[in-house]
């Protein structure tokens, strides 16, 4: 085990990033403990140059609006052993879907900017275009959770003692 490490990437969608910012604040508080535990191949946030391939577990934040959102969501789930939904838009399209509740009238009032945006008519959750292994849920993602789920899965993948 000595020397191996937890190949992850981190991606976000449409929502307002705010399990992004918990992750990038807990990296702060455990750097020191997992640079040795994670090789952090794709995060938009933290590197210029990313890597989606062979991964371990890709932890997926936010709702699916566009088809090439969807598209890129399955090219991440053929690319990842594992996938973590993060946060509620994610795991339950909300709230970024709240348009998915609008009435008739209101859902014509802004027909406009979902064409323009080229999004599609139902804000998606990631379980409805892919399979989903895991899931953290909040807004923002729950912090203790998400150390539970990394946990599990550095054991699962040898890099830690079970």
């Amino acid at each position: 085990m000595a020397g191996k490490k937890l190949r992850i990437g981190w991606f976000s969608f449409t929502c307002c990033e705010d399990s992004t910012i918990v992750w990038v604040e807990m990296m702060n508080e455990n750097y020191f403990k997992w640079k040795d535990l994670l090789d952090i191949r794709h995060a938009r946030v933290l590197r210029k140059i990313n890597d989606m391939a062979e991964l371990d577990v890709a932890f997926v934040e936010g709702a699916i609006t566009t088809e090439s959102d969807a598209k890129k969501l399955i090219e991440i789930r053929n690319n990842s052993k594992v996938l973590v939904a993060i946060g509620s838009c994610a795991c339950v399209a909300m709230p970024a879907g709240q348009r998915n509740t609008f009435d008739q009238e209101t859902k014509k009032e802004i027909d406009f900017l979902v064409k323009r945006f080229r999004q599609t008519d139902k804000v998606r959750s990631l379980k409805e275009i892919v399979k989903v292994d895991d899931q953290v849920e909040g807004c923002p993602m729950d912090e203790a959770a998400f150390l539970r789920t990394l946990d599990k899965y550095l054991k699962q993948f040898g890099v830690v003692d079970a």
